[in-house]
């Protein structure tokens, strides 16, 4: 995982996943496009965000066929944020989910033994952007006081990194507003309305905002270099995570899916 991936590449695969992703990721909770029909263990993971780079893994992994070919059958399904993910894994609906790594330590502090399976990334893929109008009045996280600040959901990892950030930066969670905006087109409306004067999203988004120049970049955390800037250090971030007693009941099914997903990230 010491690598990221190049952005080229990364565009020239997302074009046609991003199609396929469509209908689950506006429909907010939607299975993706079926994988070849494999005899099997059947597997539901729900990803918060099936159109987004970060979690490109979990799409790609499935069209390239890897999935059938470890022997496990598996259905993607869409929420459009990982702690929604996290709520749908937790409450037995789905036995995987893919979201940030944060989640699974968030949820050993409170006593549920989830735990990452495969580690997609080590930097988060996120962005801060702040709105073209707010551009002269937000420089540095100092200027969250008072703000409207977007985020994918309330405890999400959008809202950890927005409170980390601010914190780094001498501004309390207490002084400034966290708003929930979801991402893609939600994101960019909330934008250009001005429900939000910056916020904390992915591409392909931050690549709409910036062409349409809704927005400018004011924390670049897609590689670890920009994570570095901005954190003070890498952030393990897109996974897949199980219930450890899933995990402890379904071994053999468990080193298939990771097999699946390492082979598509090599």
């Amino acid at each position: 995982m010491r690598r990221t991936l190049a952005a080229a590449a990364v565009v020239a695969l997302l074009l046609p996943l991003t199609a396929c992703a469509d209908d689950a990721a506006n429909s907010h909770t939607g299975a993706a496009p079926a994988g070849p029909s494999v005899a099997g263990p059947k597997v539901k993971i729900m990803v918060g965000g099936l159109d987004k780079v970060i979690y490109l893994p979990a799409m790609l992994t499935q069209r390239l066929g890897f999935f059938a070919e470890a022997g496990v059958n598996v259905e993607l399904m869409s929420e459009p944020a990982g702690v929604n993910a996290t709520t749908a894994l937790l409450a037995g609906d789905v036995q995987g989910a893919v979201g940030f790594y944060d989640h699974t330590i968030d949820l050993q502090a409170k006593g549920k033994h989830v735990e990452s399976v495969v580690q997609f990334a080590q930097a988060p893929g996120e962005v801060e952007v702040v709105s073209a109008k707010q551009a002269g009045a937000i420089r540095t996280g100092a200027d969250f006081k008072g703000k409207k600040l977007g985020v994918t959901s309330i405890g999400s990892s959008t809202d950890f990194l927005t409170k980390y950030l601010a914190v780094k930066n001498g501004v309390n969670v207490s002084e400034f507003s966290p708003i929930a905006v979801g991402a893609g087109q939600t994101f960019i409306a909330a934008m250009q309305q001005g429900s939000i004067d910056a916020g904390m999203t992915t591409d392909p988004t931050v690549a709409a905002l910036l062409s349409q120049q809704i927005g400018t970049v004011l924390y670049d955390m897609r590689t670890p270099e920009g994570s570095r800037a901005a954190l003070g250090g890498l952030y393990p971030s897109s996974s897949l995570y199980m219930n450890s007693d899933w995990v402890e009941k379904n071994k053999d099914t468990t080193q298939k899916l990771a097999n699946a997903f390492v082979k598509t990230l090599k």
